[in-house]
C-alpha cells in the first residue's frame, strides 16, 4: 500500500527547512563581519565595514527592485498577446480565483523546451513566463499544472525569499572580496596582538569558504522551495495529474542556455548539473512525491 502524503504537511515541512537554511546564510554573514571587526584595528575595521555596507546596500536595492526586469531581459521574454494566447490567460485567470492572488503579468520565452518561471518581488508585482515549447507541447491539464506551480511560487512568496537569499549570498561574496583585498593595505604593526591574529585567520577562512557554502545552501533552499510549490500546485488544482504528466514530458528536455542567476526560477532545471550543484530536485523524485498526494 502506497503511503499517502498530505500537501499541507509537505508545504509546512519545506517552509521550515527553507527558513533554517536561510538562517545559516545569515549566520555566516554575521560571523564574517564579526571576524573582520576583530581582526582589524578600530579605524581600519570601521572603514572596511562602512565601505562594504554602502556597496552591499546599493547591490541589494538594485537586485530587489529590478529582479523581474533582469530575469525577463536575460531570457529575451516578451509580453504574451491576450488574443493569441487566450488559453494561457484563461488558465491563469482561473488560478487567481482559486488562489485569491492578483493577476500576474504574462510573458513568453521563445524556446522549444518545456519550462516556465515566476519572478517579481511580491504578488502585486509578479510575472509568469512560459516557453513556447510549453504552450505547444502541453495539453490544457498539463499546462494548468505547470502554471499552478508558478502561481504557488507567487503565493508562497518564494520569489521574494529566493531574491533575498540571492542578495544575502551576493553580500557575503562582496564582503569577502573587500576583506581579502583589504589585506594588502593592512598595517601589520597596528594590530599585532594574538587575538587579532587569530580572528584574522578565521576571517580569511570564512572569506574563502563562506561564498562556497552559501552558494550550496542557496541551491538547497531552491530545491526545497520546488517541493513546496509542487504541493501547493496540487492544493490549487485539487489533482497532481496535470503536473505529473507535464514533468514526465519535461524529462525529455534538452539543455537550455540560461544565466545561472535565473536558473533557480525555472520549473525544471534548465542547465545540466550534478545533484549537489543543481537548483532543482530530481524530476523522478518529484513525480514520486506527487503520486503519493
Amino acid at each position: 500500500m502506497v503511503e499517502r502524503i498530505s500537501f499541507y504537511d509537505q508545504i509546512s515541512k519545506n517552509k521550515r527547512n527553507s527558513i533554517l537554511l536561510f538562517g545559516i546564510v545569515g549566520a555566516l554573514l554575521i560571523a564574517l563581519i564579526y571576524s573582520i571587526a576583530k581582526a582589524f584595528s578600530g579605524l581600519d575595521s570601521f572603514i572596511i565595514l562602512i565601505f562594504a555596507i554602502i556597496i552591499t546596500t546599493i547591490y541589494s536595492l538594485i537586485s530587489y527592485y529590478s529582479s523581474d526586469s533582469i530575469a525577463l531581459m536575460s531570457v529575451g521574454a516578451v509580453k504574451a498577446n491576450p488574443t493569441l494566447y487566450r488559453q494561457y490567460y484563461s488558465i491563469v485567470e482561473g488560478l487567481t480565483l482559486a488562489s485569491g492572488l492578483p493577476m500576474p503579468q504574462l510573458y513568453i520565452m521563445n524556446n522549444p523546451q518545456i519550462n516556465a518561471f515566476a519572478t517579481g518581488r511580491d504578488p502585486k508585482h509578479a510575472v509568469i513566463c512560459v516557453t513556447t515549447g510549453a504552450l505547444e507541447k502541453l495539453n490544457k491539464q498539463e499546462l494548468e499544472g505547470v502554471l499552478a506551480h508558478e502561481m504557488s511560487h507567487i503565493a508562497n512568496y518564494d520569489i521574494r525569499f529566493m531574491t533575498l537569499t540571492a542578495i544575502l549570498v551576493g553580500m557575503i561574496s562582496i564582503v569577502a572580496q573587500i576583506f581579502l583585498r583589504s589585506l594588502w593595505f593592512r598595517n601589520n604593526d597596528s594590530d599585532n596582538n594574538k587575538a587579532g591574529a587569530i580572528f584574522l585567520i578565521i576571517g580569511i577562512i570564512l572569506a574563502v569558504l563562506a561564498p562556497i557554502v552559501t552558494s550550496l545552501v542557496q541551491l538547497a533552499i531552491s530545491r526545497k522551495r520546488e517541493y513546496t510549490a509542487d504541493a501547493t500546485a496540487v492544493k490549487f488544482t485539487r489533482s497532481p495529474t496535470g503536473l505529473i504528466n507535464a514533468l514526465t514530458k519535461i524529462k525529455s528536455n534538452s539543455e537550455m542556455k540560461v544565466s545561472g542567476s535565473v536558473a533557480p526560477l525555472f520549473l525544471a532545471k534548465p542547465n545540466k548539473a550534478a545533484e549537489l550543484f543543481s537548483t532543482h530536485p530530481d524530476i523522478n523524485t518529484r513525480i514520486e512525491v506527487l503520486r503519493k498526494m
